[in-house]
Order: C-alpha cells, then structure tokens, then sequence
C-alpha cells in the first residue's frame, strides 16, 4: 500500500492520529487531498486542515482532529473504496449510503468533490473514494 495508493495512506494516517488521540497529524499534500480534507471539514469529522511549507516541493497538509466532550474521535472508521489496482465507479443511481445515512462517501465527480448525498442532489455519480463515519 504505502505510496503506491497515497489516499490510502492519508485514510491510515488520520486512522491512526484518532485512535491515539493526536490533536494534529501531517500527511504530504496533494490536490485532492486538499479536497478530501476540504468535505471532511464541512461534515464536522475533523476541526480543521491547512498547508505547511506551501512554496516547497514538500507541502504538508495539517490536519486538526476533532474529538468530543468525552474525547471520542469524530472519526471512528475509514474505508478506502477505489484504488489505483481497482476503481470504483458509481452512477448517480448507485452511491453508496454509509452507515443508514449516519456517515458518508466520498466522490470525486465533474463537478468536483464532495459527499454522495451531494452528488446524488447533483445529478452527478463519480469515482468512490473512500468512506467514513
């Protein structure tokens, strides 16, 4: 897995940092990580995300957890869905529901990313990254 499939990686870093109870973790930047930290922030399972070291080939992206009064992890699971090996495609008719409703994929689509209860409202299906809840 590793670098070979760098959302994967972004998934077991923020898997990982909730579980142990880290306030922030960093994951090596990209554009649609960017994107996927983006939606994460706007469904409330993370606090906040922003860039480090912007202007150099090593951007970071910093992610600031997000816990409640009892120190639960916003984030209790994450399943990478499409992979670099086998991607998976979802027509508006077929998104995936997560979790009865209670969490979310998210899609990657022409109209850019965002959750699948976003797309559906849409009109648009998408590449399926991931799921959390």
């Amino acid at each position: 897995m590793g670098m070979t499939d760098p959302i994967a990686d972004m998934l077991t870093r923020l898997r990982n940092a909730a579980r142990a109870g880290h306030e922030t973790v960093d994951i090596p930047a990209s554009k649609l990580k960017i994107e996927i930290a983006r939606v994460l922030k706007e469904q409330g399972y993370i606090r906040d995300y922003k860039l480090a070291n912007e202007d150099r080939p090593d951007r970071v992206l910093r992610i600031s957890l997000k816990y409640g009064p009892d120190r639960r992890p916003a984030i209790t699971g994450v399943r990478r869905i499409s992979t670099p090996g086998r991607r998976v495609y979802a027509g508006k008719a077929r998104l995936p529901r997560v979790m009865g409703g209670l969490g979310i994929a998210i899609v990657t689509t022409p109209r850019g990313v965002m959750t699948e209860k976003d797309a559906r409202r849409s009109g648009v299906g998408g590449e399926v990254l991931c799921t959390v809840w």
